[in-house]
């Protein structure tokens, strides 16, 4: 039997979640194995986003990444070379959860309009539990930094609208949304239903609440896209 057994490592009241695999035989632990690659890389980048939420993008480093997460700096450097490539898997991070979000609504519910509905609020729960991600998608290291990172972020994004399209065009062939809106302009008003209001949820240190703008923004986008 695989059991999975969670630590938190800790360094000056920050930390980061560890999973480990615990195998046993009739109840009892007789092993630990260490989790993948894959998995180790996936926590070190949410817990770069965490960093980055706290102190900005500019203070993301190795030193301060291992700081963060209570281990010593070559430790991150057995799967990272770089700061970049921290910041890379950190946007895989985004785009994985992004998609988790989408697949999730589907299996939710059949109704396109719903899967919208859903499919915000699983954003806004996102957004609160990584404050980083706006800060990352429209940061100057974004925009004026590598093109290529640039390219994958534009990709990121594309194709979360895409998805978005998707359920607006079969909403239309139910007839549960409007044949005349353009589902590509009605995914762009469906990002703005949240992603200004994330901005000011982050800049007013959690005053401003998302949540209750959101569920407001969601009735007047929806009477507007259903048939009359």
């Amino acid at each position: 039997m695989e059991k999975f057994l969670n630590l938190f490592l800790t360094s000056k009241g920050t930390g980061l979640f560890i999973q480990v695999k615990v195998h046993s035989h009739k109840g009892e632990a007789v092993g630990i194995e260490k989790l993948s690659t894959e998995v180790r890389k996936e926590q070190i980048a949410q817990a770069a986003l965490s960093l980055i939420a706290s102190h900005g993008m500019r203070k993301l480093s190795i030193a301060g990444l291992a700081r963060r997460v209570g281990l010593v700096p070559s430790a991150i450097y057995r799967h990272f070379r770089n700061k970049d490539e921290v910041l890379d898997a950190a946007l895989e991070f985004i785009r994985n959860r992004l998609l988790d979000n989408v697949k999730a609504v589907y299996g939710e519910t059949a109704d396109p309009l719903e899967q919208l509905k859903r499919l915000l609020m699983r954003h806004v729960k996102l957004i609160r539990e990584n404050q980083a991600i706006p800060l990352v998608i429209f940061s100057e290291e974004i925009y004026y930094g590598s093109p290529e990172r640039k390219a994958r972020v534009h990709g990121i994004m594309q194709g979360y609208l895409d998805r978005v399209a998707d359920m607006v065009r079969q909403g239309q062939l139910e007839g549960r949304i409007r044949a005349e809106v353009d589902p590509k302009t009605v995914s762009l008003m469906f990002i703005g239903l949240f992603q200004p209001a994330a901005l000011l949820w982050h800049m007013s240190d959690g005053k401003f609440d998302v949540t209750k703008h959101v569920e407001k923004a969601w009735k007047v986008f929806s009477r507007a896209i259903q048939p009359g």
